[in-house]
C-alpha cells in the first residue's frame, strides 16, 4: 500500500527529528546554558520541508536507506541558524517563532547568536563525519551546502531583502532576492538528494532549475500567509511583512495576481519533473503540497 503524502510528512519529520535531537543531544562540550538555546529552537517544530524534500528527491531517482538522512540534518541545522538571526533585533525583529518566543526573546541576543554560530558550524561536521557517504561525496555536499547558505545564496538574499524594505522593487527584483533567500536553500535540498542517489550532471542541473521554482512557489505561499493566514496556525503574527515594508508579491502584484504568478511558478516546476521522467514522484505531489499550504 502507498503511504499518503500526509502520512510520509509525518513520518519522514518524526524521523528528522529523533535524528538531529539526538545528534545535538550528545554533544556533551556545548556549555549548558548553549546547548539550552540550541535545543530549544531545534525543537521548536517546524515542518522540516527541506528534509522532507531532499528524501523525497533521493526516493524519486532510486535511492535506499539512510545516506542522505546526515545530509538532511546538516541542512535543518543551517535552516535554523538562519532562523534564530532573522529573528533578531538587528534583522526582522520578531516575538514569536512557530508559537513561541524566538530564541533571543528566550536567551537575550548574545546567546541567540551563539546558537546560530553553533548549528551553522555543527552542519559541515555532521556531513563530514557521515559513515554512508564517500570522502569525494563529502567535499561536494559541503562545498555546496556552503554556497547556498553563503555569501552568493541565502546570506546574499537576506542582505538584497533588507535593501529592499521601503522600496518598490520589480517582479525579476523580486525573483532574485527569493532565488537566493528562500529557494538556495531548498535547491539544495532537491540536488543534494539527487546527488546521494547517483544522479548524473545533466539530471542535477535539471533539478537546480526545478528546486528554483519550488523556492519561488514557497515565497509567494509565504508572502499571501502573511496577508491571509491564521496567526495560531502560522506560529508567528500576520501582517510583519507589511509593518517592516517588505517587498512582496501581494504588494507588489495584489493577491489575485500573486496567486496567478505562483500557478505558473507551479507549472514550470510540474515541466522540469516531466523532463527528468520523474512526474509521478513524491516530488510532484509536494510542488502542489508547498502552493497549497496553510501554515
Amino acid at each position: 500500500m502507498v503511504e499518503s503524502l500526509q502520512d510520509y510528512l509525518t513520518s519522514e519529520q518524526q524521523r528528522v527529528n529523533s535524528y538531529v535531537l539526538e545528534l545535538l543531544a550528545n554533544d556533551a562540550m556545548l556549555p549548558p546554558s548553549l546547548s539550552e538555546s540550541v535545543l530549544y529552537s531545534m525543537r521548536a517544530g517546524g515542518k522540516r520541508l527541506r528534509p522532507i524534500l531532499m528524501q523525497a528527491s533521493y526516493e524519486s531517482f532510486g535511492g535506499q536507506g539512510e545516506k542522505a538522512l546526515p545530509v538532511a540534518a546538516a541542512l535543518e541545522m543551517v535552516h535554523t541558524y538562519s532562523l534564530i538571526h532573522d529573528d533578531l533585533p538587528a534583522m526582522d525583529n520578531d516575538d514569536y517563532r512557530r508559537g513561541q518566543l524566538t530564541n533571543h526573546k528566550k536567551f537575550g541576543e548574545a546567546t541567540a547568536i551563539l546558537a546560530g554560530d553553533a548549528l551553522l558550524t555543527r552542519s559541515f561536521s555532521v556531513i563530514g563525519q557521515a559513515k554512508e557517504l564517500q570522502p569525494e561525496e563529502k567535499v561536494y555536499l559541503m562545498t555546496y551546502l556552503s554556497e547556498a547558505a553563503g555569501s552568493i545564496g541565502m546570506i546574499a538574499g537576506q542582505s538584497l531583502d533588507m535593501e529592499a524594505e521601503d522600496k518598490e522593487s520589480t517582479l525579476q527584483e523580486l525573483e532574485q532576492i527569493h532565488n537566493l533567500k528562500t529557494g538556495k536553500l531548498l535547491t539544495y535540498a532537491i540536488v543534494a538528494g539527487a546527488y546521494c542517489a547517483g544522479a548524473g550532471h545533466e539530471t542535477l542541473e535539471l533539478m537546480k532549475k526545478f528546486g528554483k521554482y519550488i523556492g519561488l512557489i514557497f515565497q509567494v505561499q509565504d508572502d499571501i500567509l502573511d496577508v491571509t493566514g491564521d496567526a495560531a496556525v502560522i506560529g508567528k503574527p500576520v501582517g510583519s511583512d507589511e509593518g517592516n515594508n517588505k517587498s512582496t508579491y501581494p504588494k507588489l502584484l495584489g493577491l489575485d495576481g500573486a496567486k496567478a504568478q505562483m500557478n505558473k511558478y507551479v507549472e514550470l516546476a510540474h515541466q522540469c519533473l516531466l523532463e527528468a521522467n520523474i512526474e509521478a514522484s513524491r516530488l510532484q505531489e509536494l510542488t502542489v503540497y508547498l502552493s497549497k499550504r496553510s501554515s
